[in-house]
């Protein structure tokens, strides 16, 4: 109960029923027009863009709100442009959405699946997915490719595509990441390794900027982290510096310019403890939880305000309380200590999910918004009279409201009545203005009034 007003015989309760507040989100991962998370007791749940199955929920239907695909016991998610794989607390690997060029690793092309598939039964830990190829990393640090190899982002030697998982390096690989065309991976001596496309030097090996079919080593040791964009690439080293390489036309690599590199660029020099790319955007949170943005903002995904613009300099956007980042084509999501799960950007197949899907740039979330546990609605104003109840509030998630009544307030919720208004009507995206006539039962007992969401 976190309001209530007292006039006459009418009391309002004003209450948001919490959706999905029970656990915590645990992990994060962002597609290009939809994303998926973990909750703490191994739930994983999908929003956004379902044209062909990614979410897994056995339709082709976007959601915007977040929705529970597996209830239990999944432990490493990754979204790629139009698919999703997963790895279960047994080590199953299983895939939904797109399968065109065989990233899901099933044996087949050209089609896809809007329910999880398995694909391997055992034995992973990690995986990562690019724009239509997959990695993924077995308990004995062996690496495993499949999907779209036109640049030799498999690693295998070939630029033929495969779909069915092959593998790439027999062991000591601890961490992977795919960008669109190429592919990094983290042994445990601290080197990193790249391969695929390098047309703007995203492998960081230096002048020439051929793509390569093998594993090429680029850095030594001391790397702790790995991330990649659309055509750029990022690393952590062991003590907190951040380095960049590749594409930079949208000031994703922060080094105050536009111009890309091919080797790889120091661009803080300490203090990070996480890394994300976007498409275009990079977020990086610092050893004191804030976060810090860069890159590409057509349509908010920096979460500083803006639109249609861009910067070349990391920009604080949170001064605390973030542990990790996720980065899609036009939104970014982030976790903080609290398990709550955040958002900014576009929302325009409900990738966001927060109950809106945006017609306009003016829809999407220009500033973080918290996404998980549903946010509780403010009342802002009440007019109460003896007939009439009338009052403004405002929830800065989206969805469809309720109003229920009851003469008793110990009867359960679910038990209450609906109440017909004459106006539940929505201004801009998150203000609700309603008015309720004959507040009050005609034999003049008090009436208990809830606003609830779904």
């Amino acid at each position: 109960m976190k309001s209530v007003l007292k006039s006459g015989l009418i009391l309002l309760i004003w209450q948001a029923v919490a959706v999905h507040a029970a656990t915590t989100v645990t992990n994060i991962t962002a597609g290009n027009f939809h994303s998926l998370f973990l909750k703490s007791d191994g739930s994983l749940w999908a929003m956004g863009r379902n044209t062909y199955g990614a979410l897994g929920d056995g339709t082709l239907n976007n959601t915007n709100r977040p929705e529970q695909i597996v209830a239990g016991g999944v432990k490493a998610i990754a979204c790629g442009s139009a698919s999703s794989l997963f790895v279960k607390s047994d080590g199953s690997l299983w895939g939904m959405g797109e399968n065109g060029t065989g990233a899901l690793g099933d044996g087949t092309s050209f089609n896809f699946t809007n329910l999880p598939e398995q694909t391997v039964s055992g034995g992973v830990v990690a995986v990562a997915c690019g724009s239509d190829h997959s990695l993924f990393l077995k308990s004995d640090g062996s690496l495993w490719a499949m999907g779209n190899n036109s640049m030799g982002q498999l690693g295998d030697g070939r630029i033929t595509s495969t779909n069915r998982p092959e593998q790439i390096v027999s062991g000591n690989v601890i961490a992977i990441a795919c960008g669109s065309y190429h592919s990094l991976f983290l042994k445990s001596d601290g080197s990193l390794w790249a391969m695929g496309d390098n047309q703007y030097g995203q492998l960081g090996d230096g002048p020439g900027m051929s793509s390569t079919n093998r594993p090429d080593q680029i850095v030594a040791s001391g790397v702790v982290a790995i991330a990649c964009g659309n055509e750029f690439s990022l690393f952590l080293k062991s003590d907190g510096s951040l380095w960049g390489m590749g594409r930079n036309n949208s000031g994703q690599l922060g080094d105050g310019t536009l111009n890309n590199t091919n080797r790889p660029e120091l661009i803080v020099p300490g203090n990070v403890k996480a890394i994300a790319a976007g498409t275009q955007h990079t977020l990086f949170v610092k050893d004191d939880g804030s976060l810090w943005v860069m890159g590409w903002n057509l349509l908010g995904q920096l979460g500083d305000g803006k639109i249609l613009t861009s910067t070349n300099r990391p920009e604080q956007i949170v001064s605390n309380g973030v542990v990790a980042v996720a980065g899609g084509t036009y939104h970014s999501l982030f976790l903080k200590s609290d398990g709550s799960l955040w958002g900014m950007g576009a929302d325009t197949d409900g990738q966001m999910g927060n109950g809106f899907v945006s017609t306009s740039t003016a829809a999407d979330s220009l500033r973080p918004l918290q996404i998980v546990p549903t946010p509780q609605p403010a009342l802002q104003n009440s007019v109460v009279s003896g007939t009439n109840l009338q009052f403004t509030a405002t929830c800065s998630f989206g969805g469809i409201f309720h109003l229920l009544a009851s003469s008793n307030l110990t009867q359960p919720v679910s038990l209450w009545t609906p109440v017909w208004t004459n106006s539940i009507v929505t201004r801009s995206n998150n203000n609700f203005k309603a008015t309720l006539t004959n507040a009050v039962n005609s034999n003049g007992g008090r009436q208990f009034y809830i606003l609830r969401s779904q």
